[in-house]
């Protein structure tokens, strides 16, 4: 019953988790537009930025992830290892936001000092897109940290009962 009440909580946010890095990458991947400038057209996709590559490739590795540890043994042996990959999972999910909000923020406001001017008024969609896309890598990102916070807490709770 004990064990039950532990898994319980870190399943159902291993399935928010799926659901957010799934959504992200779906919203990433469809992310495309295009404008017309000065008469030359102009189109934004995921594929012009290494970073928007990076994110989906991210969210994609973290979907496989959670969805084979969906399917394992709740009473695996390999809990150690499991919260090491939680951790490492947790860690490129926040990078790959950090680096979106980035070239989200220059995308949306460009940058005057460099001469880089802003693209999300000539293709709203795809920014619209990547923002959906970042707001659910970010939820995943999100239940991750609370999935590692909750491991951590049950794996000090075992040490703290068996001393």
């Amino acid at each position: 019953m004990i064990l039950s009440k532990r898994i319980l909580p870190i399943f159902l946010l291993r399935l928010l988790a799926l659901g957010a890095t799934v959504s992200a990458t779906v919203l990433m991947v469809t992310s495309h537009d295009s404008a017309l400038v000065f008469n030359i057209k102009f189109e934004a996709k995921y594929t012009n930025s290494p970073t928007f590559k990076y994110f989906i490739l991210i969210n994609a590795i973290a979907s496989g992830y959670t969805l084979i540890l969906l399917f394992l043994s709740c009473k695996s042996s390999f809990g150690h290892l499991i919260l090491a990959l939680d951790l490492i999972v947790t860690l490129l999910l926040e990078s790959s936001i950090s680096a979106c909000i980035a070239i989200g923020q220059v995308g949306k406001k460009g940058n005057s000092h460099a001469g880089w001017l802003p693209i999300c008024g000539q293709v709203p969609k795809f920014c619209d897109h990547v923002t959906g896309a970042m707001i659910a890598g970010f939820a995943a990102a999100l239940a991750y940290f609370l999935i590692l916070v909750y491991s951590l807490h049950n794996l000090i709770s075992l040490f703290t009962l068996n001393t």
